[in-house]
Parts: C-alpha cells; structure tokens; sequence
C-alpha cells in the first residue's frame, strides 16, 4: 500500500528514542516475541539505545548492560490498542472534560484529536501500568459520519504522547452512519461517496491530489505539522454541498491513499458495501472495525487484503447488524486468511485486551469452535495491529531494531491473574502508579483507628 512507502519516513522520527533510554537485559524469562511464535522458556532480552538488540535463547548480553534475573516472569512486547479514546477524557458525564466527540462543531473530517490529547489523563496511567505502550487513539462520530482525524500516541511518562499526528480517518457506516446522515443506509453511503468524490475534485483544484509530499512545512502553536498549502490555497470550487473546505482537504489524503480510512460497519452486507468503494476510488487504503459478521465474508475481506479489528467476544447481538455475530468471528476470519487485530469491548477500557486474547486462546478447545493459538492470541494485540497501523516490524515484536517497548509480566499475561511488573517505552522505565494504585495503597492497611467517626444510628 502507497501508505506503508509513504510513512517510512515519518516512522523514524515516532519511533527515536529518548535521550533517557536505559540499557538492560533480562535473563532466564518466558519470552514471548509478538510476532505469533510460542512462549519461548529461559529466554533473554536485551534492550540497548531504546531498541532491542537481541531475543531469544543463547543470547550473548554485551559487556556493561545491567542484567536482571527473569526467573517466574514472562516477558512481551509492549501491548499496541487500537480504536481507544486515552487521552481524550477525564469523566464521561462531565462534558467540560470529555474530548471524544464535536456534536456541535462545523467541521467533521478535519477535526484532529492530535492537540486535545492529554498525557497526563488517569486513563492513560492506568492503560500503561496495564501493559499498554502504544495506541491508536479514535475521535467518535456526534453530527457527522465523519469523527475526524486519529493519532497514535505512546504512553510513556512524557509530555510528547503524539507521535504521528493525522494518522487516519474514521467514519461510521452501518447502523451509526445511516442514523447520522439522516435515517438510513442509502443516505450514509451517499453522504460519503459525494464526500470523497468532493475531496477528489479539491485535491486536482488546489494541487493537493499529486501526494502528501510537505516540501515546506510549517507548524501550529503546538508542533503539530500542516501542509502550508491548506492553509494559503484559496482554490474555489463550484459548488460546497456537505464540506466546508477544511473538511474537504482533510479528505484529499483518504482519496488518494495516503491517510487509511478506517470504517465502522458490523452487516456482512455492510462489509460489502465497503469493499466495494474501491470499485469507484481504487486508492482507499481501508481498515474495518467491528466485523461482528465479518466471518460470513472473510473471504471477500482476505481476497482484498482489508486489515480488521474486531471486537474479541462479541456474540449476543445488541443490534440487527450483530445478528450473526459469534465468538468465533476472529478465528473465522483469520483461519481465512485476514489480518485481525483485537480491539477492546468498550474503547476506553483497552487494558483488557490481554484477557479477550486469552479467552480465544480457550476457544480454540471448544468444540466446533474457531480461536487462536496462544502466539496468535498475543499477536492480535501487539504485532498485528502494529502492522495496520503502519508500524510492522517495529512496534509490538521483540526483535533487533524494534522499539525498545517491554513489558515483564508476573505470570502469563494472557491469564487474568497476571500483571505488569516492570513497562519500558522506547527503553525508558515506566512508573506503573496512578489512581488506582494509589487509592489500594492508601486503604489496603488503613488503621481503622484513624478513621473518621462513623455515624451513629
């Protein structure tokens, strides 16, 4: 795809490492890689200027790395989440603090969730100490089927979590979509072929359409790069009927293959409908989230070569486009040869992500059911969404020139009793504290003498 050429570029620069980086090995470990191989037992690995160097048994740890003794842990690359909202909210319910959608904003395709991130959010906090490193952070659709623009973001200790602004696009189809364009199926799928065919005609007006190249850059208040010829052209167009033009540039990269669509739909025949927007815009570069049925057309979706997340365990349909959804769904599509990563039920909640992979790696002993192996289970949580993201090979595996993002678990991490011991992003430590953390300290040996006076009934 025109896309993983394109973000060669941009990808050394998300993925320097800091000056902070530590050197360090662990030895005597189950290592699991990422990149869907079995646990591998008295392992070590070995973490140097940010990047792993070295995974794997007969591992020589260079001279001078500090070495500490793995013996009962396990030890996986850094968990990658995709389709979250972290760092977009504080309290849902309190909409001064929530991000996540513009329901009353003019703007849908060019909104940008890049400036609203917030590093510091307790939901980023508490996704790290979970294990997570890196993530695909998600606007949701409120007055448009267009939500906007997303990022992908680190989660380490440091006030640059965006490391690739401008990431994608995402838009709701299916149920969603037909009730935002006005009521129906037919109006969403108008809605967004016009849309694109508008950017189409923008791109060739404002000279937009030959790439993404930036050949003078110029940066907002907050570093955040922009194409200097958004913001000089003032190309007309004849006609403006759904986009404003900040709106209609925004869509210029998704027509022309250089920003990934990702679509919302659930229906098998809502599957179809999008793989066959390539018919009339044969540069989509589509990714499918949801996919409850998405088992019925693996094929189709596989012969396309569609990346898709899909939600784990997903088999009680709470709408009419789920009717034929099942736990099997991801061992399904991928038995057919699609690239699926696991998202979270509920996006704001990707730390459990370990533990849906590990209730597929249990279905695939249930009878007449289809789940994952164990490296397949872990796969769909670190390497493979890493490689839709368009971080493949250096994000989500441990080995040499990847990313120095390690996470050493007390037990099996796809067990639900496991934990994180120790997260590094980028060879750099992690503190594993939050609120969380902090409200169990404060009450696991309170003396109850020093309690407040209770009251009197």
């Amino acid at each position: 795809m025109i896309r993983r050429t394109l973000l060669a570029a941009t990808t050394a620069l998300a993925l320097a490492a800091p000056a902070a980086a530590q050197d360090f090995a662990i030895t005597n470990a189950t290592v699991a890689t990422g990149d869907g191989s079995a646990p591998i037992e008295n392992a070590t690995v070995v973490v140097q200027g940010g990047k792993v160097v070295a995974a794997g048994v007969n591992v020589q740890v260079p001279a001078g790395v500090p070495v500490s003794d793995g013996s009962g842990t396990w030890v996986t690359p850094g968990i990658f989440a995709t389709v979250t909202d972290l760092g977009l909210w504080d309290v849902g319910a309190v909409g001064e603090s929530n991000d996540t959608t513009a329901r009353n904003s003019p703007f849908s395709a060019a909104l940008d969730t890049a400036p609203a991130v917030n590093p510091r959010s307790q939901h980023v906090l508490i996704s790290r100490a979970a294990g997570i490193t890196r993530a695909a952070v998600t606007p949701s659709a409120a007055s448009s089927i267009f939500a906007g623009q997303g990022s992908m973001i680190d989660l380490g200790d440091d006030p640059q979590a965006v490391r690739r602004p401008r990431a994608f696009q995402f838009v709701e189809l299916g149920e969603a979509g037909g009730r935002l364009a006005g009521g129906s199926r037919t109006a969403a799928h108008t809605l967004l072929r016009n849309a694109l065919r508008e950017a189409s005609r923008f791109g060739e007006d404002s000279g937009l359409a030959g790439g993404p190249s930036r050949p003078a850059e110029v940066t907002t208040g907050d570093d955040i790069p922009i194409d200097p010829r958004l913001v000089e052209s003032d190309a007309e167009r004849a006609t403006d009927v759904l986009l404003t033009r900040f709106d209609a540039a925004a869509l210029v990269p998704v027509v022309t293959g250089h920003q990934p669509l990702y679509v919302h739909v659930e229906r098998a025949a809502d599957i179809r409908s999008v793989l066959g927007l390539r018919r009339e815009f044969p540069q989509l570069d589509l990714v499918i989230v949801g996919a409850s049925e998405g088992w019925m057309v693996a094929d189709e979706i596989a012969a396309a070569g569609v990346p898709v997340i899909a939600n784990a365990l997903t088999d009680l349909p709470a709408r009419f486009e789920q009717l034929a959804s099942t736990q099997s769904n991801i061992g399904r599509m991928q038995d057919a040869g699609v690239k699926v990563a696991i998202n979270a039920a509920a996006m704001e909640q990707p730390r459990y992500l370990p533990h849906f992979a590990g209730n597929l790696v249990a279905l695939a002993s249930v009878p007449r059911a289809a789940g994952l192996s164990w490296g397949e289970a872990l796969a769909s949580i670190t390497s493979i969404p890493a490689e839709i993201s368009g971080f493949g090979g250096q994000l989500g595996v441990l080995k040499p020139g990847a990313a120095g993002d390690v996470v050493v678990w007390d037990g099996d991490p796809l067990e639900v009793s496991s934990a994180p011991v120790r997260v590094y992003v980028d060879g750099v430590e992690q503190p594993l504290e939050n609120h969380q953390t902090g409200l169990r300290d404060r009450y696991r040996d309170l003396d109850e003498s020093e309690l407040p006076k209770a009251y009197d009934w």
